[in-house]
């Protein structure tokens, strides 16, 4: 059941995306560093982080509050 967010960041923004640009801001080492999952440390994929986010909310919860941290508009590091 898809519930509105108004004041969600992540509103509109696809999970592949996120994964995109996580990936090309971090690496794949880099998100397998940030967030203990396997399908960023063993032989990873968009198509197959994709897959075991969609199935695992505990890590689809950490991947989306690093995209937040990461490309937020207070975050200095910001591209």
């Amino acid at each position: 059941m898809h519930h509105e967010q108004p004041n969600n960041p992540l509103h509109g923004i696809k999970l592949e995306t996120i994964v995109i640009e996580l990936e090309q801001h971090y690496g794949w080492d880099g998100l397998a560093q940030r967030i203990p999952a396997n399908c960023f440390r063993n032989d990873p994929s968009v198509k197959s982080s994709l897959k075991f986010l969609r199935k695992t909310p505990w890590a689809r919860e950490k991947v989306e509050a690093l995209y937040i941290s990461t490309f937020s508009d207070n975050n200095p590091w910001k591209k």
